[in-house]
Order: structure tokens, then C-alpha cells, then sequence
């Protein structure tokens, strides 16, 4: 027998080192190395054949709906046969409860098998009831180990299977935690291996440490096909499901949802919903269209600025890029000849969305101007535009569009790029502008 491998793992990034370190070299965590035995059972393969490109055939029909439209934009139009979809999100964001609802569309396929490593299939049955969904296809096991979940596979041949969640999930052949980086390492790749060879779509779900990244580390979203993370406070019924990886679609899509009673309800128009608590008349307050993926979304962006009683003026960003604003500020100092040193500046994004394309940096400036002057923007004016630091509004993608989005919700006039101007008039007022002077005398006359 050989002898056991001893190793010391980082349970935050999955870092190796022979003997143990208070310190980890690579990610900077400290107390994070645990004791680890491998052992090489790696069998040698039979050696695949090469394959002209040009021969490889593939199925236009593989993709399967699960029921839920804004789940299936978010994977780029349904689930992928033999696809392995990872979902992570805070504790109590509503993963368990999305990934039910969308068993619930994919039983039409066959049989779904839910391994439930953290609840009792009496908690499973509670909220099935709770969401009202009853379908004698969706099995349900209540096992932590990876060598009853292959045996249970082989012999119902499910045509779908969701883990919840990984971390619970060991296989006897490795001496470590349930949870550790080589338990997670190990027991992904084998389930990957069966999606892959049986074309099996499966959902794992992930925790997600402190800093918001799924624990694992990150060597579980390079093995899987698709990364999608539950986004939203627990307070707000909002929920965004967004893509940060996707080997079969976009990883710019979004999903809106809104947790009720009876589970998450799809979000048809979250544009209007995002506005729908817009107040009148209140100063710091201006909508702009963002665009996630193909889909246009108005949101309204909400600035305060007030006098500091410190010595250092906070500035707090929530959905957008601290960076930016503290860039978009210089801007206004410079350019507008409008001084906010002296003054705490807050912005935020309502919703709870977390917008990074420099399309509405426009639309910060002027809600941190009307907020300082005092003075609200139109109600009927929305705005989009990135901003550079000489102070000139650079054209973007695809204004077209996003004007369409805001004729349908009743807004009479755009002030955009003088460069996008020409393409994007729909029968409304559009004022193209070059720089922020220009933009500020238009707001403020």
C-alpha cells in the first residue's frame, strides 16, 4: 500500500502546502489551512479518438424549458441537456425555493431527482406544499453520500438531478470533512462526469462565504457549465438571478423576481416595478435605461448630498461603483465649477440592482447636481450616456432600444449622446448633448 499523502489545503482558495501555514500565501487568509489525505485512484481512460470539427453533430433541439421564463433567459433560453448550473446566494434567499419551482417544469421530462443534504424530506414536502407543487416524478433522497447518489442514479435513470447543497455532500474514498476543498473538488467532478456521460442536466447549489463568493473554492465554478448568483436584500422582495458564467448563453442576462408568500413570482416588467414608488417633484432623483443582456431596464438612480460634520466627507455607493462615483464627482468639480468637497455624497441605485456599465454616469451627475442645487429633474426626462474625464458624453450600444423602453412607460423626453441623437428618434423629444455643460443648462435651465 502506498503511503498517504499528507497535505495542508486552504479551505478559502484551495492553496497546498506540505506543512501548515497561519497565513495563506496565495489569498491572504489567515487560519484557513486544514489537514488533508490524498491518495491517487486516478485509472487510466481509454484515449478518445480526434473528430473533425466540421463532423461533430450536435442537436438544435436540446434545450429544455424548466417552467420559468426568467430562470430560462438567464441560462440563455433553457436547461442544456447534460449541463452542470451552479447557484449560489445568501442563506435564505430563496435558492432551495427557485430551484423546486423550476422541478416542478422539468418533470414533464421524466423523472427529477432532488438529493436533499440539509433538509428532511418532511422540510422538502412542507414547502413543496407551500409552493404548491405535487408531481409524482420528483424523487426525492435524503443522502450526504456520493456513493448512494451514483447507485440511486443508475437505477432510476432520473433525467434530471439537483444537489443541495455540495457542501454536504462526501464520498468515502477521501479521509476529509464533508465541505473541504478536496471533498467539493472531488465529488463535483464525479457528478460532472455522469451529467456529462448520461447528458443529465444537473443543479448544484453552493454556499457562499462571507466576502459573497460561493465556498468551495473557486476550482467548483471552473468545473461546472454555468454560475448563476441570487442577488437582493432579505428585507426586499426583489430578487435578481444573474449569470457570471456561461458556456451556453450570455453572461449579461438578468433574472427579476419578487419573493411572495406562494414562492417567486416572475417580474414581466421590472421597469415599471422599479419605478413604480418613483417620488415627484424630490430633488436627487433621475431615470436612466440601463441595458442587462437584451433587456432594457429603466431604473432611477437617487442622489444625497449634504453638508459633512466631519473633517472627511463620506461618499457611499450602493449598485454602482464606488470608484466611478468618486471619478463622476471630480468631473463635476472640474467641469461644472460645482465644489463637493465639504460635502457627504450618497448614491444609490433603487431596487437593490447593482449596475456597472458606464451608461449611466450621466444620469449620477445630475442627480448629485440636483441634489446639491436643490432643484428635481422633470419627470418626464430620462437620460442615459457615459462621461469622460474632460467632461464629454461618449455614445453607447444600442440607445434604440433603449428609447423604445421608455416610450413605453410614458416619458416624453431623452437627453442622450449628440452621437446616438439621429438613430434614436421614436416619435419623442431627443436632445443630443456633448459635454456636461451642456447636459447641466438643459436640466437646470
Amino acid at each position: 500500500m502506498p503511503r498517504p499523502k499528507i497535505l495542508h489545503q486552504c479551505q478559502n482558495c484551495g492553496y497546498s502546502s506540505h506543512k501548515w501555514l497561519g497565513k495563506c500565501p496565495d489569498c491572504g487568509e489567515w487560519n484557513s489551512f486544514v489537514e488533508e489525505e490524498r491518495v491517487s485512484k486516478l485509472k487510466r481512460q481509454k484515449t478518445a479518438e480526434p473528430i473533425a470539427l466540421e463532423d461533430v453533430s450536435h442537436s438544435e433541439g436540446s434545450r429544455h424549458s424548466t417552467g420559468i421564463g426568467e430562470l430560462d433567459r438567464t441560462l440563455g433560453g433553457g436547461v442544456v441537456m447534460g449541463s452542470v448550473v451552479l447557484i449560489g446566494g445568501d442563506p435564505g434567499i430563496g435558492k432551495s425555493t427557485l430551484i423546486l419551482q423550476s422541478m416542478k417544469g422539468l418533470s414533464k421530462l421524466g423523472k427529477v431527482l432532488y438529493v436533499s443534504g440539509e433538509e428532511s424530506p418532511e422540510q422538502v414536502k412542507l414547502r413543496a406544499e407551500r409552493l404548491k407543487i405535487s408531481s409524482g416524478d420528483i424523487v426525492l433522497l435524503p443522502e450526504t453520500s456520493l456513493e448512494g447518489i451514483l447507485s440511486v442514479v443508475q437505477k432510476i435513470s432520473p433525467q434530471a438531478i439537483v444537489i443541495d447543497s455540495i457542501q454536504t455532500i462526501f464520498s468515502v474514498e477521501l479521509p476529509s470533512a464533508p465541505g473541504s476543498v478536496g471533498q467539493i473538488r472531488e465529488c463535483s467532478t464525479k457528478l460532472m462526469f455522469l451529467a456529462k456521460k448520461h447528458g443529465i442536466p444537473l443543479f448544484i447549489i453552493g454556499h457562499v462565504t462571507k466576502e459573497g463568493a460561493i465556498a468551495g473554492p473557486k476550482v467548483l465554478e471552473h468545473i461546472v457549465d454555468t454560475v448563476l448568483y441570487f442577488e437582493g436584500d432579505k428585507g426586499n422582495p426583489f430578487r435578481i438571478l444573474r449569470a457570471v458564467k456561461n458556456r451556453f448563453g450570455s453572461t449579461n442576462e438578468i433574472g427579476v423576481f419578487e419573493m411572495q408568500e406562494a414562492g417567486l413570482q416572475e417580474v414581466d416588467n421590472p421597469s415599471q416595478l422599479f419605478l413604480s414608488e418613483r417620488p415627484e417633484n424630490v430633488p436627487g432623483s433621475v431615470v436612466t435605461v440601463s441595458l442587462e443582456g437584451t433587456r432594457p431596464l429603466l431604473i432611477e438612480v437617487q442622489a444625497l448630498v449634504t453638508a459633512s460634520s466631519f473633517g472627511v466627507p463620506r461618499r457611499t455607493a450602493l449598485g454602482v461603483d464606488y470608484n466611478r462615483v468618486n471619478l463622476l464627482i471630480a468631473v463635476i468639480d472640474k467641469r461644472l465649477g460645482i465644489h463637493l468637497g465639504g460635502m457627504d455624497i450618497y448614491v444609490n441605485v433603487v431596487g437593490g440592482l447593482k449596475i456597472d456599465e458606464p451608461a449611466i454616469d450621466i444620469a449620477m451627475i445630475a442627480a448629485i447636481v440636483s441634489s446639491f442645487k436643490n432643484q428635481p429633474v422633470d419627470k418626464g426626462i430620462f437620460t442615459f450616456g457615459e462621461v469622460g474625464l474632460s467632461g464629454e458624453i461618449r455614445a453607447i450600444s444600442q440607445s434604440e432600444i433603449r428609447c423604445r423602453e421608455a416610450i413605453k412607460l410614458g416619458f416624453q423626453k431623452g437627453i442622450i449622446p449628440s452621437a446616438n441623437a439621429a438613430a434614436s428618434k421614436n416619435g419623442m423629444e431627443i436632445i443630443g448633448v456633448k459635454n456636461v455643460e451642456e447636459a447641466a443648462e438643459i436640466f437646470f435651465f
